[in-house]
């Protein structure tokens, strides 16, 4: 057996154990190589910040009880800051059985990443879904932001769903907030600004400018997914949504970033035919 440790602190360090020929468990190497508790190992384990690597394929460890073989690696990656967060609870929209589609609120990731994935969609739909079944992300929602995300729960619907998103057969409406008067000649109005060097395009189909002219209301479509795409465009155009802390002036402190994604259309892959989930009003931000 041997390990490595890369730490700042002890609120954050990176472990890998090489297993070797002594049965041991997980737990218990993992505890040899970072000086942290059993019951630490194990709720890092659960929250998704543990990793197994057996030949080429390197996947989340969350059972304890997993039987090691000789040559296996072992990778922790913790953070106390994450593992402490508390993830805020996903409303279930519809449930058709391949796929279902959720109501994400502020602050609830889309994806995880190697410190953890307690505190996204995911893994909400794989606890709170009857039955139980596996989970496919095949789409992106902006942790800061709110609205209508897809889970898949077969390869074959995550598949057919993810090639629908690949070539833009997938209506996407978002409402949002943004500060000052936001004005134009002829609605749509097309916003075509490449981003990181690759095309994107949003429009915006509706506005409704605030009674006090502090802020408007937009109606937008996306036809293409960058990152960050719509917060971009808008914020290049003057008009940076309201909460937005990354790309506004961040004069709203404490607000939420008002995006919210309120429709999503596209062909069922289970039923083969068009479907349309859109979110009530009161979801909307609401213009000043």
């Amino acid at each position: 057996m041997g390990w490595d440790m890369t730490s700042n602190n002890t609120d954050r360090l990176e472990v890998q154990v090489s297993v070797g020929d002594e049965a041991q468990s997980a737990v218990r190497l993992l505890q040899q190589a970072s000086g942290l508790s059993g019951n630490r190992i194990k709720a890092a384990m659960t929250a998704g910040a543990v990793w197994l690597t057996r030949g080429k394929s390197t996947r989340r460890l969350r059972r304890a009880s997993r039987k090691l073989e000789s040559g296996d690696a072992l990778h922790l990656y913790y953070d106390a800051n994450v593992l402490a967060e508390i993830p805020p609870t996903p409303e279930l929209i519809a449930d058709v059985g391949g796929y279902s589609v959720w109501r994400k609120p502020f602050g609830l990731r889309s994806q995880g990443s190697k410190w953890g994935d307690h505190c996204t969609l995911a893994r909400a739909a794989e606890r709170l879904l009857t039955p139980q079944r596996p989970v496919f992300t095949v789409h992106r929602l902006d942790r800061a932001a709110t609205g209508l995300m897809i889970v898949a729960h077969s390869k074959p619907v995550a598949a057919a769903l993810a090639e629908r998103f690949r070539d833009r057969k997938i209506d996407k409406r978002y409402r949002a907030l943004v500060t000052g008067v936001f004005t134009c000649e002829r609605l749509p109005m097309r916003i075509e600004q490449p981003l990181d060097g690759k095309a994107a395009i949003s429009e915006v189909a509706h506005i409704q400018v605030g009674r006090n002219g502090i802020n408007t209301l937009l109606e937008l479509r996306i036809e293409t997914g960058r990152k960050h795409q719509i917060r971009r465009h808008l914020a290049g155009l003057g008009h940076a949504i309201v909460g937005d802390r990354l790309y506004g002036s961040g004069v709203e402190d404490g607000v939420d970033l008002q995006l919210v994604a309120c429709q999503i259309g596209f062909e069922c892959p289970v039923n083969r035919a068009p479907v349309t989930y859109e979110l009530d009003s009161a979801y909307w931000p609401v213009p000043d």
